[in-house]
């Protein structure tokens, strides 16, 4: 086999690939790249086994196909100390010696039989095809990977829940102290289904798609995994097994108190005083009428912080703690310059919503509280 490849659009996908591939693995063979050279395409896959990438690559001067497999860190690793340049691979299709030739070298490597790379599962029943956009994905994803748990005995939580409506796509998270519901009501699957997508293969799909893009995903689902693809990416993944609890349950639908105030205020207030809060970091905020006080302390080092910001506060004075670190994640994924804290009182969760939702969706977190 031969083929002529851009190192760098090679790095590129091999990058890509490389963050499905896990440190351990149960097999050695997936420590490796397969590579398969079909025609004018190089077809790249990473995999641990529940998770596969794949990406095609147009390549030229190919002669001969078939597959062989090379290692994941020393190709990436050769391929970082080259420039842009024009590389050429010539397989021995008896040896599966390998030759790396560029201007002004080459690399030798010995590949592993490709056909010892586990094959990709066939799909199960109950096989279901839609399309999305691009930023359909991104915002879904962005919007709630923040709050997925990692709790083991709670592997529901480790995942981002796909609850889709014929007219509606819902993507909820939680990791137990928060929860996100994002809504696209500007999407119509036009069926029924929810999964649960593991946060591993949500990571890796949000990075491989334009975010902005209406660029067509298409979507194939059956009862135990998804796959995903566009024009240079196929991901492929296994579901979460277990039921998701009842999520609209747990919204508050009564806090009457409305706390109104700029989103990066609020920010970065909370990120200066959190400097001074203990292990747990708690800080507290004292809601008035104009203003609200946010407060920290670590008694341990006789250290504390104080700082006033101006906000719209419509119920009684009151005193509620949340984790500095929660409230950072919460408001930093709400995309808009005012947000809203609804509350009931000190010991309820609190519910951070945006000052104005966009056209076609609705975000709203739910934070439980510290006790003091």
């Amino acid at each position: 086999m031969k083929f002529n490849v851009q190192s760098k659009l090679l790095l590129n996908r091999l990058n890509a690939v490389s963050k499905v591939v896990s440190s351990k693995n149960a097999y050695a063979i997936l420590d490796n790249f397969l590579f398969e050279l079909q025609s004018d395409r190089l077809v790249v896959t990473g995999s641990d086994m529940e998770t596969r990438l794949t990406t095609n690559i147009e390549v030229q001067n190919v002669e001969g196909s078939g597959k062989f497999a090379l290692d994941v860190k020393r190709t990436i690793n050769s391929l970082k100390e080259l420039p842009d340049t024009a590389l050429t691979f010539e397989i021995n299709d008896e040896t599966l010696a390998v030759k790396m030739t560029y201007v002004n070298g080459y690399y030798d490597a010995v590949a592993l039989n490709g056909d010892e790379y586990p094959e990709k599962a066939a799909n199960a029943n109950d096989v279901r095809q839609f399309t999305l956009p691009s930023k359909s994905i991104a915002a879904g994803i962005g919007h709630t990977l923040f709050a997925v748990g990692n709790d083991d005995m709670h592997p529901q939580f480790m995942g981002i829940y796909w609850d889709i409506k014929p007219d509606m796509i819902v993507y909820v998270a939680s990791d137990s102290h928060k929860l996100v519901r994002y809504r696209q009501t500007n999407v119509t699957p036009n069926f029924e289904r929810n999964f649960i997508l593991p946060a591993k293969p949500a990571s890796i799909l949000a990075n491989i798609i334009e975010r902005n893009s209406e660029e067509p995903v298409n979507i194939t689902i059956d009862e135990n995994s998804a796959t995903f693809e566009n024009a240079d990416y196929q991901l492929s993944c296994r579901f979460i097994n277990g039921r998701y609890p009842n999520y609209n349950s747990v919204i508050p639908e009564d806090n009457p108190y409305t706390m109104a105030v700029d989103r990066m205020t609020l920010l970065n207030a909370v990120r200066r005083v959190a400097v001074f809060a203990n292990v747990g970091g708690l800080v507290r905020l004292d809601l008035r009428p104009t203003e609200v006080v946010l407060t920290a302390q670590d008694i341990d080092h006789s250290t504390s912080a104080e700082e006033t910001i101006t906000c719209e506060y419509n119920g009684e004075p009151m005193n509620i703690g949340f984790k500095s670190a929660d409230v950072i994640e919460v408001v930093s994924n709400i995309d808009c310059d005012g947000v809203f804290l609804k509350l009931l009182d000190p010991a309820r969760a609190g519910v951070f919503v945006p000052s104005e939702q966009k056209a076609g969706e609705d975000l709203i977190v739910l934070q439980m509280p510290m006790m003091f």
